[in-house]
């Protein structure tokens, strides 16, 4: 039922896709249960108090892109009271899940203290996790906390990846520390770039 909501729903018919979702939602599928919230958000107008009420059950069975969805709701105080606490708490849910963008704001709640206690080390553990599943923001950010730390190579890989993934702002960083690097060095460091796989996530 959810695979006949996404061929309506990628074909323009969201209508009907609504339909096959709900079905989907109301015999227990998790994938239907967010995909019906999902399509509640992104109405016009959205129903966020229903959305809500979906993502909730798709998130307590487990489903992972729910529990993102739900956190970045309460997050943001949409559609429901904004809950920092919340957020942080499905967020990490998330991405202890494998949930990619989960890690990344996980990431972020524990570096500002938003709704957890402020923690430099489980920021930095959970921005190398995105990085490493190929998050282009996460792999910005981790290659320069590795060039403040003096890690020069190994920033300038992740440095590489973002910039091939989109994140002009790398570029600059990684042309600074290339001129820093000796030949061998930036040969090592592209070869690892080009033979880098991210490791499995969930999205």
């Amino acid at each position: 039922m959810v695979d006949a909501g996404l061929i309506y729903w990628e074909v323009g018919k969201k209508e009907n896709a609504v339909v096959w979702y709900r079905r989907a939602a109301e015999l227990g599928d998790s994938a239907g249960q967010c995909n019906l919230a999902i399509s509640f958000l992104q109405a016009n107008p959205s129903n966020t108090k229903e959305a809500i009420e979906w993502l909730y059950k798709a998130s307590v069975s487990g489903h992972v892109r729910a529990q993102y969805q739900l956190a970045l709701c309460l997050h943001q105080g949409r559609g429901v009271e904004q809950n920092s606490q919340g957020a942080a708490r499905w967020y990490s849910k998330a991405a202890q899940g494998g949930y990619v963008r989960a890690m990344y704001n996980t990431s972020l709640c524990y570096s500002l203290g938003e709704g957890v206690w402020q923690s430099h080390v489980l920021a930095r553990k959970w921005m190398k996790r995105a990085a490493d599943r190929g998050h282009s923001k996460a792999q910005f950010e981790h290659g320069l906390t590795l060039f403040s730390e003096g890690d020069l190579m190994k920033a300038v890989v992740y440095l590489e990846l973002a910039t091939r993934a989109g994140e002009t702002a790398a570029a600059h960083v990684k042309h600074v520390i290339l001129h820093r690097l000796s030949s061998t060095s930036r040969d090592r460091a592209m070869h690892l770039a080009d033979t880098w796989l991210a490791k499995p996530s969930t999205r």
